[in-house]
């Protein structure tokens, strides 16, 4: 049984999150070939920036025909906007429309949108019934359902509209959440009665930002809450793919969608995959690689340069220099050997060396010499810690 947005059949039960500042194509585009995705979201994308054509908002809503099923997440808390800029991404590509309630970043929150909304129960409720007018009265025939699908199916003959989705979070207020009061269970059905096929719940208050566990059981109110109505999609801290198993049995969720735990591993999406295979949890048509075991280095290392790659073909070499800068750390993490003493060996000179780049060669330098053993800390060197 597949994982099913409204008309949209997903080929895995696993999605990538829209992760603000990193789900660019180039990164989706990685995510994809290490198989796995049934889903994956854009980053925050503004209306007000869709519709006045800004560089910035275009980029973010950057796709093409292999990042397909794709979904457009909107941010914002003017109705009558959100639904202008729905139907900008109907027109743009979009297979999947979704609704940013959960995000807790000031900039966000300080404009009424993202999580703010979730004080504001009237503005979301309004936000969705003018968004799914919106795209009702905008319905895809069947030839272009086909070119949006990528590897999911549709369900359904005629022109049929892009579904609508949401993203939201337990609730502002932690204290609220502790006293029972949150308000996502109420807020997933008023979603539902007002046309949206699914909702993503971050186990997590506003309050909590990204600090401390995510809260499974206030991911399973809200299952219990919809009672099968809609799907809900569970999100958070998911590193491991035992992780995306425990988000499913402890809260009953339909999906799982995956942020930062992807970042250093792309290919987690397809280690899960595998492994809700064996459990008996997995959804979905898509083929399925039962031992796919850790990648080698020389993998991680080929990804690496593939993004960079991507990045340079999308944009140009210096915004690519910019993004391998900044997200070099992330990529090392898998990068890292252990010891004969039990702790990682330090690559702070292959990071050094990449984030000192001017210039491509450079960077291709940088990954060629470490893959030939240079650019290692060894054992005199302290482990580096996170960014």
């Amino acid at each position: 049984m597949a994982l099913q947005l409204g008309p949209v059949r997903l080929a895995t039960n696993l999605l990538l999150a829209p992760i603000a500042g990193y789900c660019d194509l180039a990164f989706r585009t990685i995510c994809r070939e290490w198989g796995g995705v049934g889903l994956a979201c854009t980053d925050l994308l503004s209306p007000e920036g869709l519709l006045r054509g800004t560089a910035t908002s275009l980029d973010l809503a950057r796709t093409n025909d292999f990042d397909k099923p794709v979904g457009m997440q909107l941010y914002g808390s003017d109705p009558d906007l959100m639904a202008e800029g729905a139907r900008w991404a109907v027109e743009h590509g979009a297979t999947v429309v979704d609704i940013n309630m959960g995000c807790p970043v000031d900039k966000v929150t300080k404009k009424d949108g993202g999580s703010k909304l979730l004080t504001d129960l009237l503005r979301a409720a309004a936000i969705v019934e003018r968004v799914s007018r919106a795209l009702e009265a905008c319905p895809l025939p069947r030839d272009e359902w086909a070119r949006r699908l990528g590897n999911a199916t549709l369900a359904g003959d005629g022109p049929m509209p892009v579904p609508l989705t949401c993203k939201v979070r337990l609730c502002w207020h932690t204290s609220d959440y502790e006293a029972g009061q949150a308000c996502s269970p109420g807020l997933a059905l008023a979603l539902a009665d007002a046309g949206v096929v699914a909702v993503t719940v971050h186990g997590r208050t506003t309050e909590d930002k990204f600090a401390g566990t995510v809260r499974l059981e206030g991911i399973a109110r809200v299952v219990e809450a919809v009672n099968g109505r809609i799907p809900i999609i569970g999100n958070g801290d998911v590193r491991t793919p035992e992780d995306c198993e425990r988000m499913i049995r402890e809260t009953g969720c339909d999906g799982v969608m995956i942020g930062r735990g992807g970042l250093s591993k792309p290919w987690l999406f397809r280690d899960c995959w595998a492994h809700l295979h064996r459990a008996g949890l997995g959804r979905g048509a898509a083929p399925v690689e039962l031992t796919p075991g850790e990648p080698s280095e020389a993998e991680i290392l080929a990804s690496v340069r593939r993004f960079f790659d991507l990045m340079r073909d999308y944009r140009d070499d210096r915004y690519a220099l910019f993004q391998i800068n900044r997200r070099v750390s992330w990529f090392s993490r898998s990068l890292q050997r252990e010891l004969h003493n039990g702790k990682l060996e330090s690559i702070k000179p292959f990071k050094e060396a990449v984030r000192n780049a001017r210039s491509p060669a450079q960077v291709y330098d940088a990954i060629d010499r470490f893959a030939a053993g240079e650019l290692r800390g060894g054992l005199e060197m302290q482990e580096e810690a996170a960014p």
